[in-house]
């Protein structure tokens, strides 16, 4: 086809005692998988993960900051289309983000820009209420510590069958944390 690889954008992800032994792989830069990202999104927890949260909180502080100084509608507007849950819905839906502390940082930033917006204090319950669905009397800007789990399981529900494929010539036959997921999630809807 004449395709050659550009060994300079390319990476190998390993554990750094693997030894490899393909001299191509060697012109590669090697990253660690406790580093490890595709398409900006970290593939596993660990500080990577929580240095790429901070970015987006950082980013949604410095956003509160430009939004107050737009009409009140207009910067609404903004938040909820492109500040909030939509501007980290690609980083929900790639890890298991279920209890992550710069979840409810990244909720609380918001918050302070609807508070901001609307030169008001935000109670608990309007907050609530701010976070329903329009068409249910709410402002639509969706908590995403309220849907981080949803989001990862409905990504991973959908590439099961992709999973399983992948999975069933190693070792692991089954994706343990999907698995373990789903349960917390089928334990919450009971409970």
């Amino acid at each position: 086809m004449g395709l050659c690889l550009n060994p300079s954008k390319c990476e190998v992800i390993s554990h750094p005692d693997l030894q490899i032994a393909i001299q191509t792989l060697l012109s590669f830069t090697t990253v660690s998988v406790a580093d490890a990202t595709l398409l900006e999104a970290p593939l596993f927890p660990g500080t990577v993960l929580d240095d790429t949260w901070m970015a987006h909180c950082e980013d949604v502080k410095w956003a509160v900051d430009r939004l107050t100084l737009l009409k009140s509608q207009d910067a609404l507007l903004l938040l909820r289309v492109s500040c909030s849950m939509p501007r980290v819905q690609h980083l929900l839906c790639c890890l298991p983000l279920v209890d992550h502390p710069l979840l409810d940082s990244f909720d609380g930033y918001l918050r302070l820009a609807l508070s901001h917006i609307s030169n008001t204090y935000i109670s608990d319950m309007q907050w609530l209420q701010a976070s329903l669905p329009i068409k249910h009397d709410g402002l639509g800007i969706i908590r995403v510590c309220l849907v981080a789990l949803s989001a990862f399981l409905a990504t991973a529900a959908s590439t099961l069958g992709l999973q399983l494929q992948i999975l069933s010539a190693t070792s692991c036959s089954t994706d343990t944390v999907f698995d373990s997921y789903l349960s917390v999630w089928q334990a919450v809807q009971k409970g």
